[in-house]
């Protein structure tokens, strides 16, 4: 008896998270045959048609251009781009499931990078070990008809959703809008996975989800397109995942990431920590299940969607500066999640990222003094930065040369409307010769002045920074745009050196081999509260003395948290079974210190 045939099956503990714009725009094409889920970007669609003419003139397939002049021309190549991404997906997988079990073929790689106790991975050594040949082509016929390739799931920043105009400059319907628009084209996509909303709630465009079909159940309970939501902590899953449920809309994924210990733009959560977040989800999942469930199902009934209800189910899953196979393992039994982000560590992945030669050389001589929470974002969210970039150059250089800014020529991020109706991007030259002149008539003293220049110059232009090593990988000209690279990692990546392969990665993430190459790495959990209490410390010497009602609210919430979180690690130790006595003592000691660095600052609140 070969076995039951399985079904939904999550062959891997791990995910890759989505990594800039450009970094994972084509990582489905490189990883999702293997089994493995990533995440694009549905920033620039831009970037998108530049790749898919690549890609088809490299498959000699045919390439018909969507230019701008073409009505809802950002949907339609957001479409048109991850159809092409999941056909060849599908051809890359039926190619893999027909090829031989032999050593070095694509189907052994599947099985070979599986996690050891997986049930596919020993039902295929137990092919290995099988030497009776009609048992092995049993055996060999259920593993092909059980695995199944990566999700290729798609991500939006829901804040980046600025208003669209026509030709004439007329504001177009709010559906043309950044973020409805890349809704729209993954919607009428034929991908089945998920759709991951980031950076906080947009009601619009989760009201504009209600119009595509594919987003409920159907009748067998199963969906076509899933929701996921990325965040900060239990009240934000509580409060969106009870709005959609309202309109008939199912969360079928949480995923929960570190506020400070990640890559690309952070978002501080008030000193609340990665491990009481967890542990408040362990405690109150079927509280959250039970609630949403009860509003979806009278949601869906008016709508007169019939379905077997008892689908309705999610997961948890969480990422932020994940570094070792044990945290990994402690996660997914301490917390019972569902699978573990590994982001930046794959920045130093050329196999699996698009990172251009200078910028790889660059990340894997990185140490914790390179990888900084800078202002360069024209969002103002405080945004992870590699010192010396070549993006950073290119804008110092032109400062210096008395042009700060950058052309704006993809206008993604316009967001500032201080001196006009029609938002800015506050890293154009357009914005900061306003700005410059502005800072000159409202500052006589040369200081003051200086220093608001310096901050208002600091700008990039991430359109193009976080873009291009795409380009450049791919071999795309584009003679108009920048070359200069912009890269975000997280901080974890200062442990890690070496450039590496996607199966040496792997191993890493099992625990076969090690690629951390900094010994005196904390664990990750002491590495946020070490960023949370450094983040704290520059909030309580930037506020002016003496504080404000607010300010002193906002450091006492902080630190209130932090202190809470220190005290919640301190008992949770004993109980993370993954780790050595030796590192569960050094966790110890460090703690201990970084309380005592915390209280330096805190003694009048506590």
């Amino acid at each position: 008896m070969v076995g039951t045939k399985m079904n939904n099956i999550n062959v891997h503990k791990f995910h890759i998270p989505v990594l800039g714009v450009g970094f994972s725009v084509d990582t489905p094409v490189k990883v999702a045959r293997y089994g493995i889920s990533s995440v694009i970007s549905l920033g620039d669609d831009t970037l998108m048609e530049k790749l898919r003419k690549h890609y088809l003139t490299k498959l000699d397939k045919q390439y018909i251009p969507i230019t701008d002049e073409e009505n809802d021309s950002r949907a339609k190549r957001i479409t048109a781009y991850l159809n092409m991404i999941h056909h060849i997906v599908k051809e890359q997988f039926e190619t893999l499931k027909n090829s031989a079990f032999e050593i070095g073929s694509e189907i052994n790689k599947y099985f070979e990078m599986l996690p050891d106790l997986s049930m596919l991975k020993s039902k295929y050594n137990e092919m290995i070990a099988t030497k009776e040949l009609s048992i092995k082509q049993q055996i060999q016929k259920w593993l092909r008809d059980n695995i199944s390739h990566g999700s290729i799931d798609v991500n939006i920043m829901t804040k980046i959703d600025k208003t669209s105009y026509d030709s004439d400059n007329v504001v177009l319907p709010v559906e043309f809008n950044l973020a409805h628009a890349a809704l729209r084209g993954f919607a009428l996509s034929n991908l089945e996975s998920s759709i991951i909303f980031s950076a906080g709630m947009n009601p619009r465009l989760f009201s504009y989800l209600e119009t595509f079909r594919d987003f409920y159940p159907q009748s067998d309970g199963s969906f076509k397109k899933k929701l996921t939501i990325k965040v900060s902590d239990y009240r934000s899953a509580d409060i969106q995942g009870r709005y959609l449920a309202k309109k008939g809309l199912w969360v079928s994924e949480y995923r929960i990431e570190s506020g400070l210990n990640c890559g690309g733009h952070a978002f501080a959560s008030d000193g609340h920590l990665l491990g009481t977040i967890l542990e408040e989800f362990k405690l109150r999942n079927d509280e959250l299940l039970s609630a949403t469930k009860e509003l979806c199902l009278k949601a869906l009934e008016k709508k007169k969607i019939n379905f077997d209800s008892s689908h309705l189910k999610f997961n948890i899953t969480v990422q932020g500066g994940v570094g070792k196979s044990s945290e990994q393992e402690f996660l997914l039994r301490y917390y019972n999640v569902e699978s573990v982000g590994w982001g930046s560590p794959f920045l130093l992945v050329p196999e699996v990222m698009n990172v251009d030669e200078k910028t790889l050389n660059k990340l894997s001589l990185a140490g914790e003094k390179d990888i900084y929470l800078s202002n360069v974002s024209p969002l103002g969210v405080p945004f992870y930065n590699l010192r010396l970039n070549e993006k950073d150059a290119e804008k110092t250089e032109r400062v210096k040369l008395g042009k700060p800014g950058s052309l704006c020529s993809k206008k993604f991020l316009q967001s500032n409307k201080e001196y006009s109706e029609k938002p800015l991007c506050t890293a154009s030259i357009t914005f900061l010769n306003k700005k410059i002149k502005d800072l000159k008539e409202k500052y006589s003293e040369t200081d003051e002045f200086q220093k608001e220049f310096n901050k208002a110059v600091d700008k990039v232009c991430l359109c193009e920074g976080l873009t291009s090593t795409a380009l450049i990988v791919n071999e795309i000209d584009s003679q108009k745009l920048s070359k200069a690279v912009s890269v975000c990692p997280g901080p974890n990546l200062a442990y890690f050196s070496k450039i590496t392969g996607l199966r040496e990665m792997i191993d890493h993430i099992y625990g076969k081999i090690n690629l951390i190459s900094d010994s005196s790495r904390p664990n990750f959990f002491i590495k946020e509260l070490s960023i949370n209490i450094d983040y704290f410390i520059n909030k309580f010497e930037e506020s002016i003395k003496p504080f404000s009602a607010n300010t002193e609210s906002f450091l006492k919430t902080y630190s209130t948290n932090l202190f809470e979180g220190i005290r919640y690690y301190k008992k949770l130790i004993p109980d993370i079974l993954e780790e050595t006595d030796k590192i569960k003592q050094i966790m110890r000691d460090e703690l201990e210190a970084l309380e005592y660095k915390l209280l330096s600052y805190t003694y009048k609140f506590v």
